[in-house]
Parts: structure tokens; sequence; C-alpha cells
């Protein structure tokens, strides 16, 4: 077995390498504090590996993306979301009979309990989605109690994904004040999401198939990610053996900051400040290239790609043909497409591989659809849901042990209590 050695206070200590299926190699200090009282120490965790999973890779530096070892792009062109969830969650793709049965499922979970319509009645209507998402999938768990049995893991697994559509459309509609639209049985999963969101009572609403298609993948390609800020807290909450209704939940407070899901929200809101102070895109770009102003470019370079995200390839060719579809004449688009192609042409970006990731390019997409800038991140949670759900599914197979990171203590040393009267 290959091994890594580590000089500590003149005591040698060997360490496994863990090899993975793709060459990645670990160093396992999994009994480095027992032998040696010492730990590592890694702020933001960037060069730790948490676990081992068989669900994706990701090799940042050749822009390269696996489900379960098929590459993005053949999913994004050949397969739909219900079928990618399936394949994260089961490991393989789905037979006929086996994806029949699961699309049966998630039709027939669609709905809700018609009493959690009065939690949305006691939301004020300027509360964010992604509040009212994440409280919601919480309580899920006090209709779905049996929801800690293992036997009822795959059903509840069913659950979250038909129901996580109806309780995100429901969030929007009551901020704007229209009534809730049920779900249709005859429609697909991106075609029912649509449906939900955009139609009202009074009229008919006929999908468009271009947004339908330009949805499923954007569905597809947030499915999962490896270990980001929330698959990560997803499985920290899942090692406590929380019921996986609170796991979810955790998992999209997670996905919420601006560091993380926020960012295609933070993109449209950047497109909006430059169109504001008169659209002059090349004033925000120099601005952008200053070392001493503060103004970054938002959706521009990856913390983990360092080459052109693979996600972003995939999503430019639809946001052309959806633009061309649709016919947009929208100033923030433009905007958009003048700073896309700066950073395609211009040194500064290109030396430095800020490339447009797939931030910049679904919050495009997302306003070209109609969806509103604070569902942003609810439709990132939507299309993520399966990835958190496999982790949180391969967590407890393994029966793994509760995460429990250690610390290095920089604070006061012992000392004793003061008096009141003496401080």
């Amino acid at each position: 077995m290959t091994t890594a050695s580590l000089s500590l206070d003149g005591k040698n200590y060997e360490l496994p390498v863990v090899t993975g299926t793709e060459g990645e190699v670990g160093v396992d200090i999994g009994k480095l504090r027992a032998q040696s009282a010492a730990i590592t120490l890694d702020p933001g965790f960037t060069s730790t590996g948490a676990c081992e999973s068989k669900i994706c890779f990701i090799d940042g530096e050749k822009g390269i993306l696996r489900y379960r070892g098929y590459p993005i792009e053949q999913l994004a062109e050949k397969s739909d979301f219900v079928e990618v969830a399936w394949l994260l969650l089961y490991g393989e793709l789905p037979n006929a009979d086996q994806l029949k049965k699961f699309r049966g499922q998630l039709t027939y979970h669609s709905m809700i309990h018609e009493d959690m319509k009065k939690f949305f009645e006691g939301f004020p209507n300027n509360a964010h989605p992604m509040a009212i998402l994440s409280a919601m999938v919480a309580s899920l768990s006090t209709y779905y109690p049996e929801s800690e049995t293992e036997e009822h893991h795959d059903e509840n697994i069913a659950r979250l994904i038909a129901k996580v559509r109806t309780l995100a459309t429901y969030a929007y509609k009551k901020s704007i004040g229209q009534p809730l639209t049920y779900p249709q049985n005859k429609l697909r999963y991106a075609e029912n999401f649509l449906h939900m969101m955009f139609a009202v009572p009074c009229e008919e609403y006929t999908v468009n198939p271009i947004m339908a298609k330009a949805l499923n993948m954007l569905l597809i390609l947030h499915a999962d990610h490896e270990q980001n800020c929330s698959t990560s807290t997803v499985r920290m909450v899942g090692s406590s053996r929380a019921n996986i209704f609170a796991s979810i939940s955790a998992g999209i407070c997670a996905l919420w900051g601006p560091l993380h899901g926020g960012a295609n929200q933070a993109v449209l809101e950047m497109l909006e400040m430059i169109e504001n102070d008169g659209g002059d895109y090349k004033k925000w770009v120099q601005k952008a290239k200053d070392k001493d102003d503060g103004f970054r470019l938002m959706g521009f370079g990856h913390r983990v790609y360092k080459n052109f995200d693979p996600r972003a390839t995939i999503l430019r060719k639809m946001c052309e043909e959806v633009l061309a579809e649709l016919h947009i004449d929208d100033p923030l688009l433009q905007i958009a497409e003048n700073l896309e192609k700066v950073a395609l042409e211009d040194e500064y970006f290109v030396s430095r591989k800020l490339y447009p990731n797939v931030d910049f390019y679904s919050g495009i997409l997302y306003r070209a659809m109609g969806i509103p800038t604070n569902m942003f991140t609810v439709m990132f949670s939507i299309g993520r849901l399966p990835g958190w759900l496999a982790h949180w599914k391969e967590l407890r197979d393994e029966d793994s042990r509760i995460y429990r990171p250690r610390q290095v203590y920089t604070g006061a040393t012992e000392r004793d209590y003061v008096p009141m009267e003496n401080r």
C-alpha cells in the first residue's frame, strides 16, 4: 500500500494514500490525531476530502464534469431531468420500466397536503421564496413522520423531487398575489413547473416547448456538483441521522447564500446596475481590471474550474437558441452579450481564465423565460435536489459516522473569573 510520510517533532508518521478511480490522490489522516495529537488545518476545506463518493466527478483543470461516469455534455443533449435524477440516486441509467414507474411516482406525489396552503397564507407577501421553500420542506417531516424508517427513504425521495416544484411555484404565486395552481398529471416535470408558475385560472396556458427544453437542461446541469457548500451541509446534517426533510431544508439554506446559489441573482443585479448607470459596460470592465477598485464582474471565473465551465459551454448555445426563438429585446441581455464578448476576447480575462460561468448564462436564461430574479436560487434548489438526495442516500447507506470537524483554538488561555465590582 502506498503511504505518505509526515515528520512532526522528530517523529515520523506513515499515512495511507487513497487513489480514486479517476486518479485523484488523497492522504488519509483519519488516525493522525490519535497517533500524534496533531490535526491538519485547512480553512474552507479547500484541500480536504470529507468522504469518498461514487456520484460526481469534476476535473477543474480540464473542464470535466461527469455524473456517475456519464459526461455532462451527453446527458444535457440526450437525457431529461427525471432520468438524470434516477441516475444520480441509484447509480445507473433506468430501464424503460424503472423510468415509467419513477415518473409515475413523481406524478402521484406532486400535490401537497391542503393544510399546507395555510402556511403560505401566513407568510408576508415580500417573503423571500428561499425562506418559504426551506420552511415548507422542513415542515414536510410533520406530515410524513415515518420518514425516519429506512423502508420509506425511496418514497420520500420521490416525494421531495415531486413536491419541491409545487412548493416553489406556490411561493412565487403568493408573492404576486395570484391563486395557487395545481399540478397537471398530463404534463412532464419541466412543463408542469412552468404551468404552475405562469398559468392563471381565467385563461388557457400552453407551455412553450423551447422554454421547457431550456428549463430541463438547466435542471440537469445543476443536478450535482460534488462536495459544494450546500451538498456538504446536507451530508453534515444527515450524518447526525436527521430526517431527509430536515437535511434537505438545511441544504436549501446553505444554497441561499450569495457566494453559492445566489450567484446567478447577483449577475442580474449587476446587469441592472450597469443599465441604470447608462449601460456603459466598458466603464465597468475597466473598473473590474483596476486592482484598486473593489468592483468585480459577477458570473466570471469559478472556484473549481480553471478552464471553461463545461456547463457554461452548453448553456451558451441554449441561450442563443432561446433568445432567437423568443425574439427578446432586452437591454440587460444586450449588456450581458457585450460582457461575454469582452471576457472571451480580452487578454486580461483570458489570461486569468475568467470565463463566463454557469451562473452568468443561467441568470440570462431565467430572465428570458420570465422567471423573476428572487426565484433564481429556488430554481437552483430544484435542480440540485437529486444531487443532495443522492449524497444523503449514499451517506446513510454507508452508515457513516457523524461529521465532527476539529479546530485550532486561538482564544484566551485559562484565566480566573472577575467579579462585577472589579471589572
